[in-house]
Parts: structure tokens; sequence; C-alpha cells
């Protein structure tokens, strides 16, 4: 089926993705879910089908083709109800690589995107920080040069992929004194003397790792700047937009995923002689899920096709993560209440994915940070504008 974002392209990827994620995924979901890791093997499966690299030129081994791909690969994750695993794959290529695509010099993109196009390494970001939070110039992490290395302190918490991953592309402060002017981008290796990890244990995602991470003097070679000193302030705001429309369209996804599963339920589910999608009360309630979810998936898509056309979406996407988070996270606890005491029992979908969803209003940006955002915008008419590289 095509429409005005979606080609007959877009619908082969999406049905050969799903076909890709039933035969190598599914069967696995379980043990990953359980255990808190997940096979390394799967990365270079998805890197052999080119899901890795759908927003990296072919020049570095990607594909190259339009953010609706995308959109594809993000709501086809949502409906395998992992969230672990749909972060896990999210972080690395939308965190990670969005930096390594955008500000990397060519033989950086050699070293780290090429391999992870094919699978080969996985990587994360570093930005918040224990004490830090959302407040991204509060960073204490330092990165201090001697020579032509980095001596690296700090820390940071709440990484995806950091306890499993070989790489994090770090933000750290080269000049303390100059506030968010003083921060610049590292890509540093995971296994460098000095990082240490300790694996967070997390309400939901279980399948992904979380990782808070700990350097100490960890030595990192000045060829692993990313770009000029003091950039990383204007390049960690660039790539939030991107993040947090991520958060969104992961959002509608899991709720139409919700809402698909329990209607079937619902027809097939009977009280007093007749199916409960016969009820008053409960269509009703159904009917006002699905039109918040379509209206955020509506909404989201228009969003994605102006980012894709290069504009600046910051207002866009943050009302987007906004909107989407809250209402998955109403989809998720009423689809629960839905099946009844069937719906508390982790052998049927829903427990696990309202514990996933939990996470949507959270991550990336807390709401109540999303709202400062867009009142700044709304009622202080501050503008933003994308950084000169």
């Amino acid at each position: 089926m095509t429409s005005m974002y979606f080609t007959e392209e877009h619908r082969l990827f999406r049905e050969s993705l799903k076909d890709f994620l039933q035969k190598e995924v599914v069967p696995h979901i379980e043990d990953w879910e359980a255990s808190g890791t997940i096979d390394r093997s799967i990365w270079v499966k998805f890197g052999e089908m080119g899901f890795l690299g759908l927003a990296t030129p072919e020049a570095y081994g990607g594909m190259g083709v339009d953010l609706f791909y995308t959109v594809i690969l993000l709501e086809e994750l949502q409906k395998i109800n992992s969230g672990g695993f749909a972060a896990a794959v999210w972080a690395h290529v939308y965190l990670a690589m969005t930096h390594l695509n955008k500000n990397a010099n060519d033989s950086q993109k050699a070293k780290y995107l090429e391999p992870s196009v094919r699978g080969e390494l996985i990587g994360c970001l570093g930005v918040t920080e224990p004490f830090g939070g959302s407040d991204v110039a509060a960073m204490r992490t330092t990165a201090i040069k001697k020579g032509d290395t980095y001596v690296v302190n700090g820390s940071k918490t709440f990484i995806t992929n950091g306890v499993y991953g070989d790489y994090i592309i770090l933000a750290a402060k080269t000049d303390p004194s100059a506030g968010n002017k003083g921060i610049s981008l590292f890509i540093v290796d995971l296994k460098s003397k000095g990082v240490s990890a300790n694996k967070l244990n997390k309400l939901g995602w279980r399948a992904s790792d979380t990782a808070e991470l700990a350097f100490d003097n960890v030595i990192v070679p000045a060829a692993n700047l990313m770009g000029e000193e003091g950039k990383g302030f204007g390049f960690i705001m660039e790539a939030f937009s991107l993040e947090r429309l991520i958060m969104g369209v992961n959002a509608h996804a899991r709720a139409e995923y919700a809402l698909e599963y329990v209607l079937k339920y619902m027809s097939e589910r009977e009280t007093f002689g007749r199916p409960i999608n016969q009820y008053q009360a409960l269509r009703h309630r159904i009917v006002d899920l699905h039109a918040d979810m379509d209206m955020c998936k509506q909404y989201n898509y228009g969003v994605v096709y102006k980012m894709d056309k290069g504009e600046y979406v910051v207002r866009e996407a943050t009302i987007s993560k906004l909107k989407s988070t809250k209402m998955a996270d109403e989809v998720a606890y009423d689809c629960l209440q839905f099946l009844g005491g069937y719906g508390y029992i982790e052998d049927y979908p829903m427990a696990r994915l309202l514990r996933d969803s939990r996470l949507g209003p959270i991550g990336g940006g807390t709401s109540e940070i999303l709202r400062e955002i867009i009142a700044k915008i709304v009622i202080d008419k501050k503008e933003y504008k994308a950084p000169r590289n």
C-alpha cells in the first residue's frame, strides 16, 4: 500500500524487514530479555541486510536512503515487543552513528563508521552524567590535552550499549572554564585502560545493556577528536531533534502494536456469551486510544518529512516526543486493563510493553524538560538555529 509518504519500494523494504525479524530475532527475544545480553551475531546479520546503514552514504558502505526507511525500521522493531532490543539497535545507528556520519573525518569513518555499518563494531553515545541529567552544559567529564593525546576523567550514566559496546561518542569538556563552548566530542574505545562499566538493573528495556561508565585517566588519541575543540555542544543539540523524533515514532508504533494485539484478543475473549469487543464502554475507549495514536502517527510522519527535507525541527521533534510518549503510556496502561488478569501475566505481551513504554517520557529529555524547551519557543520566542560546523 502506497501513501503520500511511503512508496512501493518502502513497502517491499518493510516486508523484507518483517520477514528478517521473524526469522532471525523473534525466536531469541525471550532469551535476550532474560539474560540482558544480545547475541553479537545478530548485529552482523543486520549489517549484511543493510539495516544498520540506512542513513549512511553509499561511499561508506551504507544505503543512503530517505528517512522514511528509518521510520519503517523503528516501527517494525517496536512490533516484536522488545523495547530493549529496539533500543540497542537505534542507539547504535541513530545516536552513535549519527555523529560518525555527520561529524567524523574520513579516517574516523574508515575506522569506526564502516565497521559499524557492517555490525562488526557497536557504538553508544555518552552525554548524560550522574549529576547533570538534561543539563548538558553542566557536565563534569573532562578531556585535557597532553601532547598528541587527551586524558579523560569523569563519568556517564544511562548509556545504552555501554556494557557490551565497542566505542562511545563521548562528550567532555576540553575547556572547563568556557561553559557549553568548552565541550568537545571524542570517539573512545570502551576497552581502553581506565574505562569501567557498571550494568544498571532496569524496570524495562531488559534485553539491552544500560551502563554507568567511569573514565579514570583514559588516554584518547588526539586523532579521535570529532571536528574542532569546543564544537561538541552544537553537535549534541543538533542530534537531539533526531533522537526525540525517533522516540516519538517508537511511541506511536508501540501503541499501534498494543492496539492491534488487544483488538484481536477482545474479538476472541467472551463474557456472558459475547465477545468483549461488543461492550460499548470498551469499544468507545478503544476508539479514543486509536484516535490519539493515529493523530501522533500522522504528526510524526509530517515531522519526518520536514527533517528529511533538511528543516531544523527542534519544536516539532520535541512536541513529537512529548505527546507521543504520553499517549503510548496511556495506550499501554489501558490495553493491559482490557486483558484483565492476563494483562498482568508475563506470558502475555502487555506487561513487558507497559514496562518498556515507561521509559518514553524519561529518556532523551524528560517530559518536564521538553515542556520548558517548547515554552521558550512558544512563549519567549526563542529561536533554535542549526549550528554552523
